[in-house]
């Protein structure tokens, strides 16, 4: 029966390690490498950000988080639907026109091109901070992978998790930014077919069983059968507040999918892809949703020692196994999709923001390709290590990073897109506090008050505001 699983998943993994191959047999220039030099179509760019953006908290975080929740859990994926409708909205179209203005690759250069005065310290201290931030991130996704090959087969997850990341790390150094945005479009309809059968099996699973939804809710206790988890007031109000806080990371500040909106040639394209992006995230949120819901009705609390590994667990045991061998390819697809995209930021921080732009390295093009290549190569070997060392668990490792890195580049985003008077001092000002403040605030007692993904955001608005009022540029900076 595990056979027609394994199968599949070697299946899919060589799929993956093929599409890698092809585009590094293509004359590929550091503009290709990098952001796909403008040849992606606006509907691929649409699934990869969709893809990149659902990582291994979305099957293996958020559904343990909302499995143990009860329905409260709902306005953590409440807080990224409405930061996922936002970006599309209101953000695509600037990043999208911004990038043909200034012809940058990466985030990071977008902002430093816009401050010259400050371009070089801007981009140290970014790259420095999304390879600190991207690496942990990282981390968290090799972890899901080990977690989710050991649910499956029992197999060791340290060489689980050494297989695939360099399986990920082969494709990504390969083929750059082409083959992570067509890996990604394949890994997206996996992860949409997923969380369109997967509640509707269990659901049906409930009715054979004769259970109830509610009536096995209210038997938890804890406040699992109340939209507001039993709380109000002030209690109410944070933790409303903290589930709906991954909403500001979604505002521009994410470089892996930021970076998608950049690569979009044309209005057509960004509407098209717009419109699917949407589509996409209601089918999967609401599908994820009713799936932790519906495992906390099949399953009581304590049925895994991990939470995390619910929805394995719950695939293993209501569908067949050639439909189990799709689903789990689909965990795979969202880590693999999410890691791919976050070691190419880490990529392209190192190699196109530093030695590139900052270090001013005379090299050619394809040179540049193949450093990067190398670049990738060892940080993806680093990100293993970290993983196999950490015992943090995937929710966390990325709630962390999703703080340093979005909130701190969301605001200084924003700043740019919508505040004439942001200084380079107060961009500057705004990386260092993000990058401080998301590590102190998630090592101290306030994180059980109000999560960093929430504090930070408001921390650097501040600062930004403050010290771009306090230094103001002198010399005028690019034009907006």
């Amino acid at each position: 029966m595990q056979t027609v699983i394994y199968v599949e998943i070697i299946l899919y993994l060589l799929a993956m390690l093929a599409i890698g191959i092809y585009f590094s047999k293509k004359d590929l220039t550091h503009n290709d490498y990098f952001l796909g030099g403008n040849k992606v179509p606006g509907w691929v760019l649409a699934f990869s950000e969709r893809a990149t953006g659902e990582s291994a908290y979305m099957f293996l975080g958020a559904i343990g988080f909302i499995y143990v929740a009860g329905l409260s859990g709902i306005w953590v994926l409440s807080g990224m639907f409405f930061g996922v409708l936002a970006s599309w909205l209101f953000l695509s179209k600037r990043f999208m026109m911004e990038q043909q203005k200034y012809k940058v690759n990466s985030l990071t250069d977008y902002i430093a091109v816009k401050f010259p005065k400050h371009a070089d310290i801007i981009r140290w201290l970014a790259s420095i901070v999304m390879v600190f931030f991207f690496v942990c991130y990282l981390a968290a996704q090799f972890s899901g992978m080990g977690k989710t090959i050991y649910s499956i087969s029992g197999f060791s997850i340290t060489w689980g998790t050494i297989i695939i990341a360099m399986i990920i790390i082969a494709y990504s150094c390969l083929g750059g930014f082409m083959s992570v945005v067509w890996t990604d479009a394949v890994q997206s309809f996996l992860m949409l077919f997923s969380f369109i059968i997967i509640p509707i099996v269990a659901f049906i699973e409930i009715k054979n069983q004769g259970l109830s939804v509610s009536a096995e809710l209210s038997l938890r206790g804890g406040g699992a059968d109340s939209w507001t988890g039993g709380l109000n007031g002030l209690a109410l109000g944070a933790m409303l507040f903290t589930n709906f806080s991954w909403f500001f990371g979604w505002l521009g500040g994410q470089p892996q999918l930021s970076s998608r909106f950049m690569a979009i040639t044309t209005e057509k394209e960004r509407v098209t892809g717009r419109n699917m992006a949407i589509i996409w995230t209601m089918i999967v949120y609401i599908g994820a949703f009713l799936s932790a819901i519906f495992a906390s009705a099949l399953y009581s609390q304590g049925t895994l020692a991990d939470p995390e590994m619910i929805l394995p667990h719950m695939i293993f045991e209501i569908l067949p196994p050639w439909v189990s061998g799709i689903i789990i390819a689909g965990i795979l697809a969202a880590i693999m999709s999410t890691a791919s995209s976050q070691l190419l930021v880490i990529t392209t921080s190192i190699s196109e923001d530093i030695i590139h732009k900052t270090l001013r390295w005379n090299i050619t093009s394809k040179k540049l390709v193949h450093l990067s290549r190398f670049v990738a190569l060892i940080s993806g070997i680093i990100g293993i290590i970290i993983s196999l060392k950490s015992e943090s668990v995937i929710y966390s490792l990325v709630s962390f990073a999703w703080a340093g890195i979005g909130n701190t580049f969301s605001v200084v985003v924003l700043l740019i897109f919508f505040w004439k008077r942001v200084s380079g001092i107060g961009v500057i000002a705004t990386i260092i506090v993000g990058a401080v403040s998301a590590v102190a605030w998630s090592l101290s007692p306030l994180e059980a008050i109000v999560s960093a993904k929430a504090a930070t955001f408001f921390i650097c608005l501040i600062v930004g505001i403050v010290f771009s009022l306090l230094y103001p540029d002198k010399e005028p900076k690019a034009a907006a």
